[in-house]
Parts: C-alpha cells; structure tokens; sequence
C-alpha cells in the first residue's frame, strides 16, 4: 500500500499589493505529503501488464497504455482559494519492457440494437504518456453533509516513452498545496431537509408528501414550478429551476431535492424543466442525453454558479470535436426525480413512498436482493452482467440473494423475472442491455437475446407493498423523454432533413434506414420508458430506481490482469456496484445519499473532464426515485 505522511504549515504573510483586508485573507496554508510508493510488477508475454498494489485507479482512455493512478484528495471550507498545487517526485528508475505496453480497451454499449463487436484501437504517439507527472481537479460538493472545496491530485507514478518501450518509474513523490482561507465565510444553515419543486397541478398530491416526511422528523418545504418561473431569472426554465435550488439551500440548508414531475402526458412538454447534456460518445447514435446531474451541480470549483454553459454558446455540457465545456459536476445536494405525467401517476407514488417507509421496516422480504444477468459480451472471458451481480450481492451481507442468470438456466424469459420479483425484495439489481421499451442479455458465449422484462410484462407484477429500490445496467431504460408523439414528430423532421439536405428521393433510399436505426431501435416511440414504468407500477413494481438516460457504456475483459474483471471496475459497472457498497459497506441508508456519494465516488476516482465516456456515465446516470427515502423505512 502507498504510505503518506502529512505535515501541515500555517505561514503568515503581508500582502504586499493590497491596501485593505480581513486578517483570513494573509493567512496561507500550506499542506505537505509525503507519498510512497509500492514497486510495480510486469507481466510480459505480447504486451506488458503492470500489476501496481498503490493504484487507485487506471488511465482508462482507449487505446492509450493502461497505467496506474495514485489519487490523494483533500477537502477545504467552501470558499477557499488554492494559491498552487506543487508534485515533486523523487528517485526514478528506467525500465526498458521486452513488449509493448498494454493498452485500455473500447468500452462496449449497453444496447440491444447495436453490435456487440469492437474494433481494436490503438491511438499512436511518440511522447513521454502521460506528458504530465501528475493532474488535480478543483471542485465543489457535498462532504460529509457540507458544502465544501475538493482538490483531488491525480498522480501517475509510472509513465511510458513508446518511442523506446521503457517506463520511468518513481518511488516516492511530494505534494505541496498552498491554500488561502475564504475572506468570508458563508454559512450554510439547515433548517430545511428536503425541498420538492412541483407543477401547481400536483400540489395536493404533494402536500400529502411533505406532511408525511415532516412527520418523520424531515423538514420539508414545496415550491410550485409557476412560483419559480415567476420569481427567478434565468436564460431558460430549467436554470430558473436551478437558481430557486441554489437560493433554497443557501438560505435553508436544503440536502434533497425531488423534481416532482416529468412530461405532460404524451405531450413534448414538462410539467418540470429538464436539462440535456451535449456530448457527443462518437457512438454515431446520439449526441444528447437528459441529466438530472445539472441541478445538482450548484457551484463550479471556484464557488460561483455552474450553469454548464461556460463558453456561454446556449449548449449545455457541449463536448463534440469543435468544442469541450469544463464543468464542475460534483453534486453539491442530491436530486431525485419522478417524472409523473398525470396527477393518477403522483398520487400513486406518494401513495407508494409513504406506504414503504411507514411498512417495510423489519419485513423479512426487504432482505433479498435479486440480481439478473447473464453475458453481456459473448465471446470475451467473464459474462459481465452476472460479475456485477457478485460484486453488488457481496455488499449486501446479511440479504438472501436470489440470482437469475443465463450461466446456469435460472433466467430464461420474463416468466422467471416476474415470479421472483413477486415474492418481494427489497433490492433488484438488472445488468445487461436495454433500450426504454426492454431489458435482455446472452447465454454464455452466445449471442442469442434472452429478455428478462419488458414493458408489456409489467402489468404481470403483483409484489403490492414490496416495492424494491431497484438498479438497471442497460442502455436508455431511464430515458423519461419518449413519447407516443414522437412519430409524427420525428416523420416531419425526417422529412424536412431529407427535402432540405439530401433530396427527398434519395434521402428515403439511401437515408431512411440509419434514421429509423436511431430512433426505432432505440424505441423512442414508446409511451414510458423501462424504469419509469416499472417504478409507477400500481399494485407492485418497484419504488425507486437509478438508471441510465442515455447509452450506458461498460468494459470487458480484465486488460490490467488483476484478477478483477474490468467490468465492474470501469464505466458504467463501477458506479452500478458503488450504490451497493455505498448502503451495504457505508451504511449509507437515505436514498439520496447513496446515489450522491456513488456520483462523487466515481467522479474522484476517474475524473470525468479527461475522459468523454467517465463524463458520460456520471451525467446520465439517474435517481427516478425520493432522494430522502429511507431504505428499509422508518421503525414503527
């Protein structure tokens, strides 16, 4: 293990250039560590493998050589100025490999529709990788209940000249970070717990919600989305949604907020504003996606708005081949979503969320976790859903586990899904492919489709009461914006792109097949997504759910052969199993909580801004669910 010793200096200074100040503003900190490191072990056969028992995560951009990651990460009042980040490494060596460097695979995408086949990459270059000894990311976020300032420095211990086929290697390094304390101190007051930002059309319905959490002890307080339109400025809806948030939790404290509303019926509008972030996973299939992240995300690492917007172009979270924009996205409060379309939908789910944390307390169904999945890539060495499945059951110690899997002939259509999940659980955990209107997978090392529940089966579920909090690897089941209307909106499009860019003749030839691709196959078409369906399922279903927006990418295989399938190690099942860990390892049992810590988790252990995808996978992945929840309810 990397060991570290810390010393701390205060150095008192006069500032020379300013004429007035607070006494905090001539105050620096300067905080020193001393890191060392564990020496690496090679594997060398085709290519080299570096096994390294200090990292903490691994450069993971495909095709670049697959290196190791010591991540130290220091937290300061919100407020607080970083002066400089120093990295002084010390007693290098030069190793020259008999093979090249093992470079990070393609991840895969979690979709029914796209292939399963992946092109082998290798980006060249003739430099020192990385060309920085180290890297640091400055935010802002919530830790341990507090606003607060996050330095994390990535520090790459071992890097390669390709050029000669050598690594450096460095034994030990010294971090010097020189901070100076906020001239004024905001303080962040808590007498509001929860905030719910309703359209006024579902108040009542509301109302009910808020006196029940009050009731258990949870300072609640509602807010129409008229109120705020009318009452906050901002370029769009949704930013004037995103300052009431800001202004609430400033002046209250607040640490949930439940966006309380979705679509309007089978309307291309919303009862509560959305946001959609614009990057582009050079997938060929989409270039935006809903993220609920953005309301979240409060302030940027400077402590001032994060509207993601920085170049100020009207695109949100743009990242394509002409533009990138730097954003925050660390959570500085928890978001939920339900995304209800009529006041049948919110009734219900009030209905569901109070039922479930005034009954489910000490029932012997909440302690079974039903895990389903199978072989997400035939043709690699681990079948990827049922690995996800081990990690997330390994969390949860003291749960019966009742698996479904293609492995061993347990899951074999939707029939075995519905019967499990009616028994009762209090925890469902789906990891394979999907898109809004279905999930499925593969047997073993084929690549024949085995659905495991789709939305005609969801009427089958009769679980009443048991309503589990659920978690789905799968492309685009959480995507709350398909709409029966989206056909003749998406024909009229069609055509107009046709008759404007291509002609309307050969665009119906040549251009109808890949238009339909990416939006029939996606099934935008449908009137509700998967998860939302699923969650507002009346008489069973489930009562919360963490899903993907978008295509939820994953790794296969195990390229830095550590004996951990990458899988659950990368992308999309890191933070699925992180959710687990997070309630069943850190005792994290509000809702909200978890799901916020699993986003700073992955956000710190593969900072998002370097990698397209590791930015992707945070934006996208979404609580439809009461982010105040307490798992397990509340004692009687």
């Amino acid at each position: 293990m990397k060991k570290i010793v810390s010393l701390i200096i205060i150095a008192l200074f006069i500032s020379m250039g300013l004429q007035a100040g607070t006494a905090s503003e001539d105050i620096q900190q300067i905080i020193m560590d001393h890191v060392v490191f564990n020496q690496p072990r090679f594997k060398e056969a085709s290519t080299t493998t570096i096994q390294y028992d200090s990292a903490d995560s691994w450069v993971s951009t495909p095709g670049k050589p697959l290196l190791p990651i010591v991540i130290q990460t220091y937290t300061y009042p919100f407020g607080t100025e970083i002066d400089s980040i120093e990295v002084t490494y010390h007693t290098i060596h030069k190793f020259v490999l008999s093979a090249p460097l093992q470079r990070a695979a393609q991840p895969l995408p979690k979709t029914n529709e796209l292939d399963d086949n992946k092109d082998s990459i290798e980006i060249s270059y003739d430099t020192i990788f990385p060309d920085q000894e180290f890297d640091y990311t400055i935010s802002t976020g919530c830790v341990s209940n507090c606003i607060q300032l996050i330095v994390s420095i990535y520090l790459y211990p071992i890097q390669y000249i390709n050029s000669e086929q050598t690594v450096l290697i460095s034994d030990e390094s010294q971090i010097k970070i020189c901070t100076r304390a906020p001239a004024h101190q905001m303080i962040f007051p808590h007498t509001m717990d929860l905030l719910i930002i309703t359209p006024d059309s579902f108040s009542d319905k509301a109302q009910s919600l808020v006196d029940h959490k009050i009731e258990q002890g949870i300072n609640t307080s509602m807010i129409t989305v008229e109120e705020i339109l009318a009452s906050y400025e901002g370029r769009d809806p949704a930013e004037q949604l995103k300052y009431c948030i800001k202004d609430q939790l400033e002046t209250t404290g607040i640490q949930y907020v439940l966006l309380f509303g979705g679509m309007k019926g089978q309307q291309r509008d919303w009862y509560v504003p959305v946001r959609y972030a614009h990057l582009d996973d050079d997938s060929n299939f989409e270039s935006r996606y809903l993220s609920d992240l953005y309301f979240a995300d409060i302030y940027d690492g400077d402590g001032n708005f994060s509207d993601w917007d920085p170049d100020g172009n009207g695109v949100f979270a743009e990242w394509n081949n002409d533009a990138k924009d730097i954003i925050d996205l660390v959570p500085d409060l928890s978001v939920g979503r339900l995304p209800c379309r009529n006041t049948v939908e919110a009734q219900q789910m009030v209905n569901k969320i109070i039922t479930y944390e005034t009954s489910t307390y000490g029932q012997p169904w909440f302690k079974r976790i039903i895990a389903v999945g199978g072989d997400s890539a035939p043709g690699y060495i681990f079948n990827e859903g049922e690995e996800e499945n081990k990690l997330a059951i390994s969390y949860l110690p003291g749960f019966e586990n009742v698996t479904l899997w293609t492995s061993d002939g347990t899951l074999t259509g939707p029939d075995d899904v519905v019967s499990a999940i009616n028994d009762g659980c209090g925890f469902l955990f789906f990891d394979g492919h999907g898109n809004p209107s279905t999930w499925s997978t593969h047997p073993p090392d084929n690549h024949t489709w085995i659905t495991g529940l789709d939305n005609n089966d969801m009427p089958r579920l009769m679980n009443g009461d048991k309503t589990p909090v659920t978690v789905i690897g799968g492309c685009h089941n959480g995507q709350f914006n398909v709409t029966l209307l989206n056909i003749p909106h998406d024909w009229l499009r069609m055509i107009k792109r046709f008759v404007d860019e291509e002609g309307l003749i050969k665009g119906f030839i040549e251009g109808t097949n890949r238009y339909w691709r990416s939006r029939f196959y996606y099934m935008e078409w449908v009137p509700e997504c998967w998860a939302w369906r699923l969650t507002r399922k009346i008489g069973g279903g489930g009562v919360a759910i963490m899903a993907y927006t978008g295509l939820d990418w994953f790794a296969e295989g195990d390229y830095n052969e550590d004996g951990i399938p990458d899988c659950v190690q990368f992308f999309s099942g890191f933070a699925n199993t992180q959710f687990f860990k997070n309630y069943g390892i850190n005792n994290m049992t509000i809702l909200g909580k978890a799901h916020m810590q699993t986003l700073i988790d992955y956000i710190q252990t593969f900072p998002p801004m370097m990698e397209k995808l590791d930015c992707k996978t945070v934006e996208e992945f979404t609580l439809l669910g009461d982010p105040s929840l307490q798992i397990g309810g509340y004692p009687s």
